[in-house]
């Protein structure tokens, strides 16, 4: 282990939408700390207390998120997150003041910034994590060309951008990460999954339910299962997604509900599991790639990244995907059954750790004048 690595001192801030971006930094913040990094990250809420339970010995810094509503109708989804831009951009210039103290007062040497636009430093290596380099809207063609300006304006101000995906055809965000122009300082790293496949692990639950998202759409699905698997003999096993808060309840002869798993029994779960039930989240198809699981998606209600990706990878054959609009759990089993589900063939699921080791190699000889005119664009 190189004695310069073991002091580095890297900061991590994942973006306050569900948890996917908490999640899918796991493994990066393991890699960072195998290779003998001081990591610290800056979260709050859910977020900060999932990673704090993942992670005991880290120092997580209270950094208020982006805290964007969600409106209760899908149709109204898109609009209301327009509505929030004013806000987000608020949250970026604070974001820039805070991240100047903090790099000050504890001797920052580097920033993986998952999603959130004011993590950048003229001083030190900065890294953007994004899978939306084209962000979908429900308005299509121009304002999805406005987000991708207002995007690749921010992500040019780092120096890298991480895509957690496969280069080529065989990939699972489709035009979301592979648009006609990429930013100049954009690399692939494969799949983030904390996740570990594990050979000859019983099954234990005809159906696991992953519910996450944001409220209040990850309530309506929750209700909606919990009201139609009760009357199904099927083993379930109902997992909440609400980290902080960890009872448990029978609700029905053969279906468990808890509120949370911690990733060592939520990766037991999903191989023990015959179907998998979830929303189309980016970090959630990451996780049931990396351990060849077949499931149903139901994207949530007006999120336009989450209904491309339904679409998309159930055309490719990798998942089944149906609307939360009249959902029915009995029909949707039996047609997932008869769903001719493909295996996701990539080679290298550890393509991440390779990344890791050459930005830490190459942090070792950063100029900030490598990211200056970035700076002011």
């Amino acid at each position: 282990m190189s004695t310069i690595l073991a002091v580095k001192k890297i900061l991590f801030v994942p973006l306050d939408w569900g948890l996917g971006h908490a999640t899918r930094d796991i493994p990066l913040i393991r890699e960072m700390q195998n290779a003998g990094c001081q990591v610290f990250i800056a979260a709050e809420g859910k977020h900060a207390a999932l990673l704090q339970q993942e992670f005991p010995e880290i120092t997580i810094f209270p950094l208020p998120g982006y805290r964007i509503q969600y409106a209760q109708k899908g149709k109204f989804f898109g609009l209301k997150i327009i509505q929030q831009i004013p806000k987000i951009f608020k949250a970026v210039r604070y974001e820039q003041k805070w991240l100047k103290k903090i790099v000050a007062d504890y001797q920052i040497n580097a920033v993986i910034s998952d999603n959130r636009f004011g993590l950048y430093h003229k001083d030190i290596p900065c890294v953007f994590i994004t899978h939306q380099l084209l962000i979908k809207t429900p308005f299509g063609g121009w304002s999805e060309r406005i987000l991708q300006k207002i995007n690749y304006h921010f992500i040019n101000k780092y120096s890298q951008c991480w895509i957690p995906d496969f280069e080529g055809n065989d990939n699972l965000s489709g035009e979301l990460a592979h648009p006609a122009q990429l930013p100049h300082h954009t690399s692939y790293i494969g799949c983030l999954s904390r996740f570990v496949n594990k050979p000859g692990v019983s099954k234990k639950y005809d159906l696991l339910v992953l519910i996450s998202g944001p409220e209040p759409q990850r309530t309506n699905l929750e209700k909606i299962i919990i009201s139609q698997v009760q009357s199904l003999s099927i083993k379930t096993l109902i997992v909440s997604g609400l980290p902080g808060n960890h009872t448990s309840t029978q609700i029905a002869p053969n279906v468990d509900q808890v509120n949370h798993l911690n990733a060592e029994a939520l990766n037991e779960a999903i191989l023990a599991s015959d179907m998998v039930l979830s929303r189309s989240g980016y970090t959630t198809l990451m996780d049931l790639v990396r351990l060849d699981k077949k499931a149903i998606l139901v994207p949530t209600p007006g999120q336009s990244e989450q209904v491309y990706l339904g679409e998309y990878l159930m055309e490719k054959g990798y998942f089944y995907s149906l609307s939360q609009e009249g959902f029915d759990l009995k029909s949707a089993l039996e047609k997932a059954a008869a769903f001719q589900f493909k295996s996701f063939h990539q080679n290298d699921m550890d393509q991440y750790k390779k990344v890791v080791q050459q930005f830490l190699t190459n942090s070792l000889h950063w100029q900030p004048q490598n990211i200056a005119a970035n700076q002011h664009s």
